[in-house]
């Protein structure tokens, strides 16, 4: 393989990482505004906790997919662990149709989980082992603009197909279908760690030891990157399972909750075309620190709004304060490791930051089920608040 880096000399391989990543995201997307209303009306769940099991189940076996996703990429191959991430979610959509007990669905979201892991972090770690220097940014807005776009519009789409035809069993055999179109165009990739050996070669960043540790912990602008990626998934893990609940109870229908439980997912996708961008250029301190404020007040707001209009415009808020953030945390770990070292390092980003939907959903679950839904939201508010504290505070510009 021809190994130079940049956008421009890899643009088709690119665009097919890409275009593969948007089947990714609307794989989830298809769960997101329809899941807490199945949850209740074809099991029969009231307590929010037990709805928000799935949640957790997804975030805890993505989590750990994607630090090991990122560990091995060197020694499998980026393209087989995406293969096997398409290979594993296959069955899904028939568990999904045909689970009667609230535990085979449960199951069905830890394997959503590992295939979200492998395939998500390997078109990650791809595109970015591609791009080289430069373009870093504007490789990851690309990619989680296909990906969130993808979320967002297949949940418009599943309030759509469930309003038209019912929960079961439509809007999960077209998530197969996707299923399906991402596994098969995953064989025209080509592995890239040639890449990877080139860019080694003209680095003079040292490699460490204990890159879990140094990106947890130890290094300061890491760590401060990697807290605010947990926090951002902890909020969206509340989003995802508490929003459709609070607007079920101001009174919306389920193709209302549809359209309001999209925005911000599109808005989250489409405006990472223009941060991602930014996050070559800008801060990425700044950056992060602008986003997470903004999310933690577009969060607190929820509490005291009623009309369509109202939600709507929070959401907005929450999309862009989400887009800001979501390609510089990815930006800011790969400039900061060595090029051999950087999957790892990415890997154990995305295995807090994805835990942060499984503690997000836990948490907020628990306050909702004990306190009320409008408590979970303010301290997941506050939350939120406090990550910008320490990035603003604790990482180094």
């Amino acid at each position: 393989m021809d190994a130079q880096l940049g956008l421009r000399q890899n643009w088709k391989q690119f665009s097919l990482l890409v275009f593969i990543n948007a089947f990714v995201g609307g794989m989830i997307g298809m769960e997101r505004s329809i899941f807490p209303d199945f949850a209740t009306e074809v099991f029969g769940l009231e307590s929010h906790a037990a709805m928000l099991g799935f949640i957790a189940a997804f975030g805890v076996s993505k989590a750990f997919t994607n630090y090991f996703t990122g560990r091995f990429a060197n020694r499998f191959g980026r393209r087989n662990l995406l293969i096997l991430g398409w290979i594993l979610v296959l069955p899904v959509p028939v568990i999904l149709n045909y689970a009667e007990v609230w535990s085979w669905i449960i199951f069905a979201n830890i394997l959503l989980g590992i295939s979200q892991g492998l395939t998500w972090s390997s078109t990650v770690v791809m595109k970015i082992d591609l791009v080289g220097d430069k373009n870093r940014g504007l490789a990851m807005g690309l990619n989680e603009f296909a990906g969130y776009l993808a979320v967002g519009l297949a949940a418009v789409g599943s309030a759509y197909l469930t309003s038209r035809f019912g929960i079961r069993p439509v809007p999960f055999w077209v998530m197969g279908g996707m299923g399906i179109l991402g596994f098969l165009f995953s064989f025209l990739v080509r592995d890239t760690h040639a890449f990877v050996k080139q860019e080694a070669g003209e680095k003079d960043i040292v490699e460490i030891r204990g890159v879990f540790w140094n990106t947890t912990w130890v290094d300061k602008s890491l760590s401060s990157v990697t807290q605010a990626g947990l926090v951002n998934n902890l909020n969206d893990g509340m989003i995802w399972g508490l929003l459709p609940v609070l607007l079920i109870s101001r009174g919306f229908g389920l193709e209302e909750i549809g359209k309001i439980a999209s925005v911000y997912p599109i808005l989250w996708g489409m405006g990472q075309l223009f941060t991602g961008k930014m996050a070559d250029h800008l801060s990425h301190k700044g950056m992060l620190f602008w986003g997470m404020l903004i999310q933690g007040l577009a969060i607190m707001g929820l509490i005291w709004v009623h009309s369509f209009e109202s939600f709507v415009g929070l959401s907005v808020l929450l999309g862009l304060g989400t887009a800001v953030v979501y390609p510089t945390f990815m930006a800011a770990i790969a400039a900061s490791s060595h090029p051999l070292q950087r999957a790892e390092s990415l890997g154990t980003f995305r295995f807090w930051r994805d835990m942060g939907y499984a503690v997000g959903a836990v948490l907020s679950g628990v306050i909702a089920d004990r306190f009320g839904v409008d408590y979970a939201v303010v301290s997941i508010s506050g939350l939120t608040l406090i990550s910008s504290l320490i990035v603003k505070l604790r990482m180094s510009q």
